[in-house]
């Protein structure tokens, strides 16, 4: 197979797993605001609280999903971009609660070194096709 052609599955394939990664939450939020926040043992008590999830996770996050899925059809490099945008902002936002509350517990952890790891793939995947190109 070309190596165009492979970088083009690659980067179709990070944006897919991305976008599906994100609905999944986003349907959760829709559907049962509860379940998203007790991945991180918190409890909402209130309708706002409720309310806030699905906001947040729910309908922004319809909104990542329908923009990568967009960008996945139309326009990959830049569909790349907001992948390593989105993973590496959530890394950030990881690490910065290291040094201002501690270390993480389980989830965070495992999800630092998921959204570093997407961050770096989608990066070095728009660095090869960018290369890829100029032959």
């Amino acid at each position: 197979m070309e190596s165009k052609t492979i970088l083009r599955v690659l980067s179709i394939t990070l944006i897919g797993l991305t976008a599906l990664g994100i609905l999944m939450v986003s349907m959760m939020a829709f559907s049962d605001p509860q379940a998203v926040m007790a991945l991180v043992q918190v409890q909402l008590d209130n309708n706002d609280a409720y309310s806030s999830i699905r906001g947040v996770y729910g309908g922004a996050g319809m909104v990542m999903v329908i923009t990568l899925v967009y960008l996945g059809i139309r326009d990959q490099m830049k569909g790349l971009l907001f992948v390593a945008m989105i993973a590496g902002f959530y890394a950030l936002s990881r690490l910065i609660t290291i040094m201002a509350e501690g270390s993480l517990g389980d989830f965070g952890s495992q999800w630092l070194k998921i959204e570093s790891c997407m961050c770096i793939a989608a990066l070095l995947v728009y660095r090869l096709r960018t290369m890829a190109s100029k032959k």
